[in-house]
């Protein structure tokens, strides 16, 4: 009976996000979800719109849209540990290209998009002034990263009846779509608000469009794995939207992920937690990896690809934050964490649930056990955990920084774009403590890989310059080309205008 049940629930819910829409691009009609079609009555908006907001902290569990955009990539793994995080292969699949489209965190980031998207229309039909400026936002966003992952984006046109399957648009489609969307609302967006960038704002849009065009050859190409061809005209667009951006970089690389993280100047777009109140899941990204032993305490689960770990110097800031308060109240520095682990103050030395000392080393398999199975893998804290309340903490989730946009356009340029890449490079290595990476399309590759580290774009990033389907450190193969997107859900495809992408 609970099977059933949960059968049911899940084709009620695929029903449900698939019932999304589009805007006609003559602005006389918001199509989607109209009150005629709901029975009548009134559509509290503003509730509605909290639900989209309150929807972007999906991103921010180890499920879900994370998983499918770092632990693809070369960076992150999910090793079985003994009887632990195996999951029935979910994490493993994920590493090595092997998911199918009954995959548990596929289904779940399709199915978590798309409601917000549908939520969005909610709002876009029944509301009015900022809220619909803002729904169409968040749209934009909860589009673009169906498009990343998936490709197909379904939509349901003005007045449809809700008993149809909605139409679907090609990948080149939906991508046009978002950027005519995002192009018609920015200049209606507000500024973004100091000490506070969990509102859509306009930095926000010009960052996202500079996203756009920077993989509109990526997500128009006649074939998703390639080649690519990126027009000089895009990135000169890329350009002029990071140069609308009014913003700068932050003092210190770790102002951007501290507790009070929202004061800092570079975070474009976030999502709030508030202390000992509303928030998201923030604690997965210092507990996923984390032992049992440590403070905080963890799961003992993700680690980082030792590959991937070489490509920083060990000293680099970016992944190892020693400041006196952190080793007072944790014992370890924060970002990537190799070798011995300390209590709090960093002078006694911890063990293993077995007594033996508590050594990470880089050197993990798929499949640990015996020895080395609360040891092996290099672990990660990517905000510096609140400490007043390690459970429900302070720090916002971030979404767009300003770093990422000034590499988006030293990347454009690159690729053809009008415009001079300045001192970007030395800019964003200075805080780091390193010399710069070469102002080169390898150069550039290599310093997101640094910047960026587990903040949802290794994936996004390794499509577009051609790596992810390479073979690497723990998959020694080349991957088919299908596994460059995500299948569509088995359960989606009881939209009838949906088709299983390529291969799956």
């Amino acid at each position: 009976m609970k099977r059933n049940n949960i059968i049911k629930s899940i084709l009620l819910t695929s029903t449900l996000v698939l019932g999304v829409s589009c805007t006609n691009l003559d602005e006389q009609v918001l199509d989607g979800v109209v009150i005629s079609n709901t029975g009548g009555g009134t559509v509290n908006t503003a509730s509605l719109l909290t639900s989209a907001y309150e929807g972007l902290r999906g991103f921010e569990t180890q499920g879900q849209m994370f998983a499918l955009d770092e632990m693809s990539s070369d960076a992150l793994v999910g090793p079985t540990r003994g009887g632990d995080w195996d999951d029935n292969a979910t994490w493993r699949q994920i590493h090595v290209h092997t998911w199918a489209p009954d995959h548990n965190e596929v289904r779940n980031a399709w199915n978590s998009l798309l409601t917000q998207v549908y939520n969005c229309n909610l709002v876009i039909e029944n509301g009015s002034g900022s809220e619909v400026t803002q729904a169409r936002f968040l749209r934009a966003f909860y589009y673009y990263n169906v498009i990343d992952l998936f490709g197909q984006v379904p939509y349901r046109e003005a007045g449809s009846k809700l008993t149809e399957d909605p139409k679907v648009w090609s990948r080149a489609e939906a991508t046009e779509f978002v950027i005519s969307e995002l192009e018609a609302i920015v200049s209606s967006l507000p500024a973004r608000t100091v000490d506070d960038a969990s509102t859509a704002n306009a930095d926000a849009a010009h960052f996202l469009l500079a996203k756009l065009y920077l993989n509109k050859g990526v997500f128009t190409a006649a074939d998703a794995a390639g080649p690519y061809t990126f027009d000089p005209a895009d990135m000169t667009k890329v350009v002029s939207h990071v140069d609308a951006i009014s913003s700068s970089l932050s003092e210190d690389y770790w102002d951007n992920f501290k507790p009070a993280n929202n004061t800092s100047p570079e975070i474009l777009f976030s999502a709030k937690n508030v202390q000992g109140g509303a928030g998201g899941g923030i604690q997965y990204h210092w507990r996923m990896g984390m032992h049992y032993n440590q403070t905080p305490d963890g799961w003992n689960g993700f680690a980082i690809v030792s590959e991937y770990y070489n490509k920083f110097n060990p000293n680099d800031r970016r992944i190892k934050n020693a400041d006196s308060d952190i080793i007072t109240n944790f014992g370890n520095p924060v970002g990537m964490q190799i070798g011995q682990m300390y209590k709090p103050g960093g002078l006694v030395a911890l063990k293993d649930r077995n007594g033996n000392p508590l050594v990470y080393t880089p050197a993990v398999t798929l499949i640990t056990s015996g020895a080395t199975l609360e040891t092996a893998g290099i672990r990660m804290e990517k905000y510096i955990p609140d400490a007043a309340n390690l459970g429900t903490p302070n720090n916002d989730f971030v979404f767009m920084r300003y770093s990422d946009a000034l590499l988006m356009k030293a990347e454009a340029i690159l690729r053809g774009g009008s415009g001079s890449i300045g001192t970007i490079m030395t800019d964003i290595a200075a805080r780091s403590g390193q010399a710069a990476s070469p102002a080169t399309l390898d150069g550039v590759y290599l310093e997101r890989g640094k910047e960026l580290w587990l903040e949802g774009w290794r994936r996004n990033d390794m499509v577009r310059f051609g790596t992810f389907l390479a073979a690497r450190e723990l998959k020694p193969y080349v991957s088919d080309n299908k596994y460059v997107l995500f299948p569509i859900p088995a359960d989606a495809l009881f939209n009838a205008n949906l088709t299983q992408n390529p291969g799956y």
